[in-house]
């Protein structure tokens, strides 16, 4: 030990060299230990060690760079300063390491290296001690002046700061009370300095020396706080961020910092998220609700998990668009020119998209209506409500609610929950901009239910124009007005949505294509496209129209165009085969065949659509070829279907066997129909000895395509037809679809879906269709050219239907059935 009074440090000292800073007498500051030196110094002397000497060691700054650091000792820099071990902390991730609070004694010099494996041990010489000076000894002279100006610039760095401060005021009274010789260290160490200005007041040895070293640090920062609060407009929080609290200090576990750029760039982000909240143009309840979280942020630590949370909350909040609205383009002409050129037919929706701008023209406080577009898919429904966002002028967005099963997509999670996010119609406002954009709620028949909720229920509220002024997302919670939305629901049946989310939608019925409409559309829009996508030009390629009708009417049989565009496809890609391959002019498209008569031109579209792999399907006349089959018409979510009945008899007990997957009301359709074929068996001439038909026979009735569930009453009467043809052994004639419910009495009540089911009947080239006589108001909704190609025959009675579905009617023993005589 030294033989000078006061604080001694041991003649020898296990050396920490670091990277992580210089510490200076007076100061405290935190060490890092990773290199297998130091942590061998730490397990060996500070773990192990039982005296208060074993917890001093030398503190010698590292000088090489650590890129470039290796095992091997570097060169000692000769001062150093020795430091008592407050603390020592280890942790394993993200590898070992040891963290030391060491607070800084004296200087000393290192004036032997002794060892340097396990861990450096040097012999030192103290250079200074921490025992107090007496301010007489050096009161006179150059050395007086210099701490007595340094005292001063420390008291005028303080008054600038917020005396209001604990931090600040600490500071104060340690002016006062510690000795002016050890003020250069302890303010070096708490102002911003560089580790090589640090490193240059450590090698200040002599006190005069260290005061000038110092004293230009101090000046500097005065400088900066005097410029900085010119330039900056003050505010009353601005000098609590100027003395930042890091940790350490004077004592063990504090020291003070100047350093404010981190927490001043979180002030400035703040302030800027202050004016955004009040720029948003928001509503009272919501301005107070973003103001009172904005109050908590400020004064929130950022290390809080709830500031994240909070500072996410205030960005959503300011970035939706409470008060941005487009104007609409209520040009009446102008809508119908460009609902027209996007989309062909479909008269029932663009009549009403002018009659919302007609309105709008007359009222500008028009409440966004709700619509829902029903019908079979590749119609165009999800099409035509974009086309209707681009006729208003407005943003468009398109929400997907096909297996959607919780509630909390369309109301958003509350933000007590980890990972809390709004729904997707409010995400869907944030991401359109404004407040009245066209959101299109696809497949909203396809919604699901699950454990967390039912989504179709919350719907319930933003669909509903009396409710959704004040939607309230569980994200938000604070009430959203969506009544300038407007939304377009889509659905290809409503029988799987909701009763209470229906009645709040206005239902358009959107049905399928003529064949007429599919070749115009063809041409219009399928065929220019597959064009372009296949990189065919129009002289590469000219499908006729010729060929266009024969692909729909034989080859694609369906509501929608979604087939034909496929089987335009596939003609491109065969086509763009041959030109890859050097073809300059393919058969289909030589300029003589494509002007020769119907013969040729139809060879040569036909080997083209061979050779694009697409076959025909077999004509109806095919299948009606034996008595006891017959054609009914059925409705689809994917529009309508013509289906085939048949029925065959042999020996048996009079029993009826029914396959196909049929419903419980299909079922009884068909026992209906074998009960009123036997009460009325000997009015049309089915008995052959017996009055029963059936007795010793078994009936067998079959509906083709097993695999599909069928159900309805809409094959009564079809299932009528098709046992009298099995029992009398006449044909049904082939060009002849019906469609009815029966009732034992023998009347035809009317069904649904008519006007999908004559256009499926149209498509398969039928020419009698039989319906009910109570739906003859239903055929004002099918294309003129339609009706006009086919006979339509009112039936209000099974002898109705009968007579029309043979060919010369068919036979009876009377003129009506007794089971008719009673009025109904």
């Amino acid at each position: 030990m030294s033989s000078n009074s006061g604080i001694q440090i041991p003649s020898r000292l296990p050396l920490l060299c670091t990277h992580d800073g210089v510490l200076l007498p007076g100061s405290t500051m935190r060490i890092s230990v990773d290199t297998a030196r130091n942590m061998q110094l730490v397990k060996s002397r500070l773990l192990k060690g039982t005296s208060l000497k074993s917890t001093i060691i030398g503190v010698i700054p590292n000088t090489r760079d650590p890129e470039h650091d290796s095992d091997e000792l570097p060169s000692l820099h000769s001062i150093g300063t020795a430091g008592l071990a407050v603390q020592v902390v280890g942790s394993n991730w993200p590898k070992p390491h040891y963290t030391l609070l060491i607070t800084g004694l004296c200087r000393f010099r290192v004036t032997q290296l002794l060892r340097e494996r396990p861990f450096p041990v040097a012999e030192v010489e103290q250079l200074d001690k921490l025992e107090q000076y007496t301010e007489g000894d050096q009161a006179d002279g150059e050395l007086g002046e210099l701490s007595l100006r340094f005292h001063q610039a420390a008291l005028q760095l303080v008054g600038m700061l917020d005396m209001s401060v604990p931090v600040v005021a600490k500071l104060r009274r340690l002016l006062d009370s510690l000795p002016r010789e050890t003020l250069p260290d302890v303010l070096a160490s708490m102002i911003r300095t560089s580790n090589k200005e640090k490193l240059q007041v450590l090698d200040a040895v002599d006190l005069e020396e260290r005061f000038k070293k110092a004293l230009p640090l101090l000046t500097r920062q005065i400088e900066g706080l005097k410029l900085l609060q010119k330039t900056r407009k003050r505010r009353p929080d601005d000098d609590k961020r100027v003395l930042a609290i890091r940790k350490g200090g004077v004592f063990p576990g504090r020291q003070f910092s100047l350093d404010e750029e981190a927490e001043d760039e979180d002030g400035d982000d703040t302030a800027m998220l202050e004016k955004k909240v009040k720029a948003a143009a928001m509503p009272e309840a919501a301005l107070r609700v973003c103001l009172k979280e904005l109050k908590r942020l400020k004064k929130m630590p950022q290390s809080m998990p709830e500031y994240a949370l909070t500072r996410n909350y205030l960005e959503m909040m300011v970035e939706l668009p409470w008060s941005k609205s487009t104007t609409d383009c209520l040009d009446i002409p102008a809508a119908r020119v460009l609902l027209d050129n996007d989309h062909y037919a479909m008269e029932k929706l663009k009549r009403r998209v002018l009659e919302y701008l007609a309105v709008r023209q007359l009222k500008s406080t028009l409440k966004g209506p709700i619509l829902c577009f029903v019908g079979p898919p590749g119609v165009g429904k999800t099409s035509v409500g974009r086309s209707i966002a681009r006729t208003l002028g407005r943003e468009f967005h398109r929400i997907a609610l096909g297996g959607v099963c919780d509630q909390s997509d369309i109301r958003g999670h509350r933000r007590t929950y980890v990972g809390s996010m709004p729904g997707r119609i409010i995400n869907g406002l944030k991401t359109a901009g404004v407040n009245n954009p066209v959101f299109l709620l696809d497949e909203v028949d396809k919604l699901g239910k699950s454990l967390q909720g039912d989504p179709a229920a919350a719907l319930l509220e933003v669909l509903d124009p009396e409710q959704n002024h004040s939607f309230t997302d569980h994200y938000l919670n604070v009430p959203f007005d969506l009544s300038q939305v407007l939304f377009i629901a889509t659905a290809n049946t409503t029988a799987t949505i909701p009763p209470a989310l229906l009645d709040r939608m206005e239902v358009l019925q959107v049905p399928g294509y003529t064949q007429e409409e599919k070749v115009e559309i063809a041409h219009r829009h399928l065929i220019p496209h597959q064009l372009e996508q296949h990189g065919l030009t129009p002289q590469q390629l000219q499908i006729p129209q010729d060929t266009i009708k024969d692909i729909i009417s034989k080859y694609t049989r369906e509501a929608g165009v979604r087939s034909l565009e496929r089987k335009i496809g596939a003609i491109c890609r065969a086509v763009a085969v041959k030109v890859a391959e050097g073809h300059k002019v393919s058969r289909a498209e030589s300029p003589t065949e494509q002007h020769a008569g119907k013969t040729g031109t139809s060879s040569s579209h036909t080997s083209l659509l061979f050779t694009a792999g697409i076959t025909p399907a077999p004509p109806v006349s095919e299948r009606l070829t034996l008595p006891g089959v017959a054609i009914g018409l059925a409705w689809t979510p994917m529009g309508g279907e013509i289906m085939f009945v048949e029925a065959s008899r042999m020996e048996g007990e009079g029993q009826l066997t029914l396959t196909g997957q049929l419903g419980d009301v299909m079922k009884e359709s068909a026992h209906l129909a074998i009960s009123w074929l036997r009460s009325n068996a000997k009015t049309y001439l089915l008995t052959t000895g017996s009055a029963d038909p059936l007795e010793g026979t078994d009936i067998h009735l079959h509906f083709p395509a097993g695999a599909v569930t069928k159900d309805g009453p809409s094959a009564g009467v079809t299932i009528v037809t098709c046992l009298a043809s099995l029992l009398s052994g006449r044909l049904v004639r082939s060009d002849v679809a019906m469609t009815g419910e029966i009732t034992l009495r023998g009347l035809v009540l009317p069904v649904g879906g008519i006007k999908d089911k004559v256009l499926a009947a149209h498509r398969a080239n039928l020419k009698r269709v039989i319906v009910p006589k109570r739906n003859e108001k239903d055929l004002e909704e099918i294309p003129a050219h339609v009706r006009a190609d086919l006979d339509f025959v009112f039936a209000s009675t099974l002898d109705e239907v009968l007579k029309a579905a043979f060919d010369g009617g068919f036979p009876t023993a009377v003129s009506h059935p007794q089971v008719l005589n009673s009025k109904h």
